[in-house]
């Protein structure tokens, strides 16, 4: 089998490698002369001890230590007298030495992409006097490489961009992978690349690292988009070579190669007369197989009878036509336009105009539907004037309208009240003729605007407006009188002829040539205090004809003042100005104009006033509270009699019983022999005992039947659950008829001394126990 150059070559490097390493694991390296060596004791002797370096394969796999070299000295006799120290890089850890033999192995795996050389001393000593015999010396293990990286593509995956439409040959991406092994020592880092996947669109240049675009003419409308798959293999691709692969995601970008184009070469709308301008009437489409700014496009009216009816423009986000119109519609007048629309690209590439013309034409019709329209006035806005002296039922002018449509309905006319609410006009419902109905007052409104309403008679929802301003003239109908309230002030050294008011006057008339006013006072008035002076410019004086005026002798005078306008005919009115007598200042400026302050005596002045006023004010408040206090200390501390009192002694050292402490106790119940008592529930305990209602007492000897009423009462005092839980005084008030005790008075009886015999209480119970005994003479007693 014939051998190839290239495989040769490769047998004779490996060949090399293992006689170097055959070399580096004799004992010996060569030697260089050193300086001499002088061991103490020993004759001046010169020694090679200069080491160079050791190789070693990176990666070893072996169970046993990998051996790297030997160490020796000229001076070992093989009498194991000398040790072999070393020291530096690894030693120990990586990197063991036989201190007897000077062998060297590898404890660990090296891996040359983490360390490339480890750099030693070694030294031999004297076992005996722990000295050197020869100087210290250093060497490298260098770790030899093998192919043990594959390459990588440290940037990947990879995008790209290219235009659509490229010629051949046009790079697209350069793409780069790193090989981790040694590049100076064989092809274990000599890359080369190869697409795997994108052909025949796409190629690479194996030594340069290019994308390049490979077929001419690809479409971006077609296919937009490549995934590409780039191998790198080292070993300049050979067998046994290691690989790696990344991923180019080339996009092509869009040029303006396709022109936009119409679908349909006509379309028909149709839209009712009733749009108002700047209405919607159609949306054209033309499609651009392109994108972004290569599909932008201008549309344009070309020709035909609808061109200044309307318009159209772009809509910049879908791209459509969009036309609208620019006057009225009238179905009346045209029922249909046609319009030929053009289509053309805003931004056309010089490359691809001779693929053809980017533009094309379509053919619009629009067709104008009939509406019921409302009616329509001849004028949209109606000026009238009329004079506000006018009279009921004056005609001010018409308005017209007519219905717009074909069939042309009557019209009725009406006035919209909410524009006129106090009704001063009214309408002909079937000329349109306004009339006046109530008195107008310029002064109260000088222009009405009213609105107008017509209503189509065959379809009273058909409803058009016009709108009327209606104008009143001015006549002389309003007096004048004083421009504002005057508050005049002469002072008490006023001197005669002085000027103590100047006066103008308004008028709410309007006429055109201006206000002119006259003022006077009254022709019968003979006023000895004061004049009148006109000055002739719509204004006038008032002055004094007298001086030294006294506030104790008249404080206000009232003076009356005729006004006259120059309408025609002229209108006049009386004002009244009053003027006040005041106290003035050497300035003449006014400090007090009240007359009742000469009434109070000399020297008393405000101040005093106020001080009075305040001492009053303070005695009185002082007066109220003792009033107060006395009330409150003569008020009883006993209840009133209207406050419910009961007949109960209640201890306060028990625990009480609830509400019940304060229950009032049933007297009526002890004053009625025949009652018959309910037996109630107590409401914090729960009964033992429940008692039938006893029937009433039947009548019987008087002491008997006092005696069987108070037991019972004990004995349902005793037990029942209703009682209150404290001690209470109970009054009875009950002796009953022919009592056998009678009175227990003595009172009664003939002698202080008389025996009475009370033997009978024993028999009344353990009750007047107490009682017996005391008076009792009986030895036996019934109750122990």
């Amino acid at each position: 089998m014939k051998m190839g150059k290239r495989e040769l070559c490769h047998y004779l490097q490996i060949i090399a490698i293992f006689f170097c390493f055959s070399g580096t694991s004799q004992a010996e390296l060569s030697m260089s002369t050193s300086k001499p060596y002088i061991q103490p004791g020993k004759s001046r002797t010169k020694r090679s001890w200069v080491w160079n370096q050791f190789f070693v394969l990176e990666e070893y796999t072996g169970s046993d230590p990998l051996y790297v070299g030997k160490l020796h000295s000229d001076v070992d006799k093989g009498d194991s007298s000398i040790k072999y120290v070393l020291t530096g890089e690894g030693a120990s850890s990586i990197f063991n030495i036989d201190e007897n033999t000077g062998d060297i192995h590898a404890s660990k795996r090296l891996d040359r992409e983490e360390q490339a050389y480890y750099t030693l001393r070694a030294q031999a000593i004297d076992r005996l006097t722990n000295k050197p015999v020869e100087p210290e010396s250093e060497f490298v293990i260098k770790v030899q490489d093998i192919n043990d990286n594959e390459p990588k593509f440290l940037d990947g995956p990879f995008t790209a961009g290219i235009p659509e439409m490229s010629p051949v040959g046009t790079s697209v991406l350069q793409v780069t992978a790193t090989d981790a092994d040694d590049p100076t020592y064989g092809n274990s880092a000599r890359v080369t690349y190869s697409i795997l996947q994108g052909q025949p669109y796409f190629s690479v240049e194996p030594k340069t690292e290019v994308l390049y675009e490979q077929l001419y003419y690809m479409d971006r409308e077609a296919k937009d988009q490549y995934l590409l798959v780039i191998q790198a293999k080292d070993m300049v691709g050979q067998m046994g070579g290691l690989s790696g692969t990344t991923s180019v995601t080339v996009t092509l970008t869009d040029v303006n190669d396709n022109p936009p184009r119409f679908l349909r070469r006509s379309d028909q709308y149709y839209v009712p007369e009733s749009l108002p301008i700047g209405s919607t009437v159609a949306k054209i489409k033309a499609v651009d197989a392109d994108i972004g700014i290569n599909a932008e496009m201008d549309y344009k009216i070309l020709d035909g009878d609808g061109n200044g009816m309307f318009k159209i423009s772009v809509d910049k986000d879908t791209q459509e036509g969009i036309i609208t119109t620019e006057k009225v519609l009238d179905y009346e007048t045209k029922i249909s336009y046609t319009l030929r629309v053009e289509v053309s690209n805003k931004h056309v590439d010089a490359r691809f105009i001779s693929a053809g013309p980017f533009m094309d034409t379509t053919t619009v019709k629009i067709i104008v539907e009939d509406v019921d329209e409302a009616p329509v006035f001849s004028s949209h806005l109606y000026s009238m004037v009329e004079s506000e002296a006018a009279k009921l039922g004056t005609s001010i002018g018409t308005v017209t309208a007519h219905d717009p449509d074909a069939l042309n309905s009557p019209v009725r006319y009406s006035i919209d009240r909410n524009t006129d609410l106090e009704r001063f006009f009214n309408i002909d419902a079937n000329t349109g003729l306004i009339t006046i109905a109530k008195p107008l007052d310029r002064e109260t409104n000088a222009v009405h605007n009213i609105t107008v309403l017509a209503i189509e008679s065959q379809n009273p929802a058909q409803i058009g407006k016009g709108f009327v301003a209606i104008s009143i003239l001015d006549i002389n109908d309003n007096a004048p009188e004083f421009a504002t309230e005057y508050e005049t002030n002469v002072c008490e050294n006023a001197s005669p002829g002085e000027v103590i008011q100047e006066i103008s006057a308004v008028d709410k008339d309007d006429p055109s040539s201006g206000h002119w006013f006259y003022f006077t006072l009254p022709p019968d008035s003979n006023n000895i205090n004061f004049t009148l002076q006109d000055n002739k410019d719509n204004t006038a004086s008032v002055l004094t004809r007298r001086g030294r005026f006294r506030r104790q002798e008249q404080s206000v005078f009232y003076l009356p003042i005729v006004i006259v306008d120059s309408g025609s005919p002229s209108l006049s009115s009386t004002n009244t100005l009053t003027i006040r007598v005041c106290d003035c200042d050497a300035d003449g400026l006014a400090q007090s104009c009240n007359a009742e302050a000469y009434t109070l005596p000399a020297g008393l002045s405000t101040g005093a006033l106020v001080a009075i006023l305040a001492c009053v004010l303070t005695l009185l408040v002082l007066v109220l509270l003792i009033v107060t206090m006395r009330r409150r200390k003569k008020e009883p501390l006993i209840f009133d009699d209207e406050r419910d009192i009961r007949e109960n002694i209640v201890r306060y050292d028990d625990e009480g019983g609830g509400e019940e402490d304060t229950e009032a106790f049933d007297m009526a119940a002890l004053r009625n022999l025949n009652v018959i008592r309910d037996n109630k529930t107590r409401r914090d305990v729960t009964p033992e005992i429940q008692f039938l209602s006893r029937p009433s007492i039947k009548s019987a000897p008087d002491n008997v039947i006092f005696r069987e009423f108070i037991w019972e009462r004990l004995k349902e005092a005793d037990v029942d659950p209703c009682a209150p839980p404290y001690d209470s005084l109970q009054t009875y008030a009950f002796e009953g008829n022919g009592s056998v005790a009678e009175s227990l008075s003595s009172l009664e009886s003939n002698s202080s001394n008389s025996e009475q015999n009370y033997d009978y209480l024993s028999d009344w119970g353990p009750r007047f126990k107490r009682l017996a005994d005391l008076y009792g003479t009986a030895e036996d007693i019934l109750y122990s």
